[in-house]
């Protein structure tokens, strides 16, 4: 039996909109965890960028960690799925190890460093720090909601 369900209901309030982006959490063999500058704002954030329509999540990892800091990479697991509750954007975080390639800026970055944990703390917003400390532990995926700012509290 085929059923009709009317979109009706749904006409008067718009549907929200989401963009999915993805990031690399690229851990060398020392524990030093890959970072970039943007160019754009200057804070420190994990390589990553919006996915494309038609790739699947770990070729678009792949090739934003690549086009902003010319590391390659072997995806190995996603660690997190982030949602900025402000802007609509969910970000899907894998744990990576570097495979290939030199660091260099990009019109994306101004430096590339490979940085300890106590310097991710010390360099990034809370909300970009967790996701490179997430990769790191064996606990995830990790599942977290922030307004851009500040994590918010998981609701009991």
């Amino acid at each position: 039996m085929l059923l009709y369900m009317s979109n009706s209901a749904r006409e008067t309030t718009s549907t929200p909109l989401h963009s999915v982006s993805v990031a690399g959490a690229v851990v060398r063999q020392d524990g030093r965890l890959l970072a970039i500058r943007r160019a754009d704002n200057g804070t420190w954030e994990l390589p990553g960028g919006v996915l494309e329509l038609t790739e699947a999540p770990e070729e678009g990892v792949a090739r934003e960690v690549w086009e902003e800091t010319g590391i390659r990479v072997e995806v190995e697991e996603l660690t997190g799925v982030y949602k900025n509750t402000t802007r609509g954007i969910v970000a899907l975080v894998f744990r990576c190890k570097p495979s290939g390639g030199e660091e260099r800026t990009s019109t994306e970055s101004t430096a590339v460093e490979w940085l300890t944990p106590e310097e991710i703390t010390a360099r990034m917003t809370e909300v970009y720090a967790v996701r490179l400390l997430d990769a790191l532990d064996d606990k995830g995926p990790h599942v977290r909601s922030h307004d851009g700012r500040h994590l918010l509290e998981k609701s009991a």
